[in-house]
């Protein structure tokens, strides 16, 4: 339960920082900031809804360089009183202890379900989620494991980083520059849409369904009551879930204005 209940909740996802190369990454780091200037007075909690970099791995003294306009800028919202929460996704699945212990975020490493204004949520970042997919759900457990933490962490720093820097950029998830095409399925086949319709059967208290991961944009009411969405990229749409004591808006931010992605 949010402390402050005058205050909104805040959800953005798949920010991929690091990625095509530091210079198309910078921009979007900066327009993200941004983007968190122009929120944090109304904010009570900040939900980071994975991959939020391309890709994060920490060693015991050693933590990926960069991002520090973001890095501060979420240290000034922690300090100031907003509750950070960070979901890894399939491209940063390796946070350490370092944000925890930096930012005072809370690392969520599956889905959760939270209680604000009343209503339900759950969410998550969506990979490994759904039917299907058991190539992908044997390699997620697998990068999981205790022996696959050894194995970087006995590499130079150099070489796994960049070993692993260089697999995230050959997944076939990304739309850097808007010429790949998307994976678009209909909807009845979207495993995260399938997955969301098994949950409201198993917990029909749910109100809201957030998830990243899948670069598409969409707000679509399941069962009697509750609503699901998906959070976009902002590689590409600048999208992000504003919830309210009166209700929520999926919402796209630009310099220019804030216009409604759908209602």
């Amino acid at each position: 339960m949010n402390s402050d209940t005058s205050k909104n909740i805040y959800f953005a996802s798949d920010m991929h920082l690091g990625a095509p190369n530091h210079q198309e990454s910078l921009v979007r780091e900066k327009r993200f900031v941004e983007w968190l200037n122009h929120i944090t007075p109304q904010t009570a909690e900040l939900f980071l809804v994975g991959d939020i970099f391309d890709f994060w791995f920490e060693y015991r003294h050693v933590a990926p360089k960069g991002y520090v306009r973001l890095l501060g800028k979420l240290a000034e919202m922690s300090d100031s009183g907003i509750k950070i929460h960070i979901f890894s996704g399939n491209h940063d699945i390796w946070y350490g202890p370092y944000l925890a212990e930096q930012l005072a975020a809370e690392i969520h490493r599956g889905p959760v379900t939270k209680t604000f204004f009343g209503k339900n949520f759950y969410i998550a970042h969506g990979d490994g989620l759904g039917p299907g997919d058991y190539g992908y759900k044997l390699l997620k457990w697998f990068l999981s494991t205790r022996l696959t933490h050894a194995i970087l962490r006995f590499m130079h720093p150099d070489w796994a980083i960049g070993l692993a820097t260089w697999f995230s950029r050959m997944s076939n998830s990304h739309n850097y520059d808007g010429k790949k095409e998307k994976t678009i399925v209909p909807l009845e086949k979207e495993r995260l849409y399938i997955h969301a319709n098994e949950l409201v059967k198993e917990q029909p208290e749910l109100d809201y369904m957030v998830f990243g991961h899948r670069h598409i944009v969409l707000e679509e009411a399941i069962g009697e009551k509750a609503t699901c969405f998906f959070l976009g990229v902002w590689i590409e749409f600048d999208t992000y879930l504003e919830i309210r004591p009166d209700g929520a808006s999926l919402k796209n931010w630009s310099q220019e204005k804030i216009a409604v992605v759908s209602e």
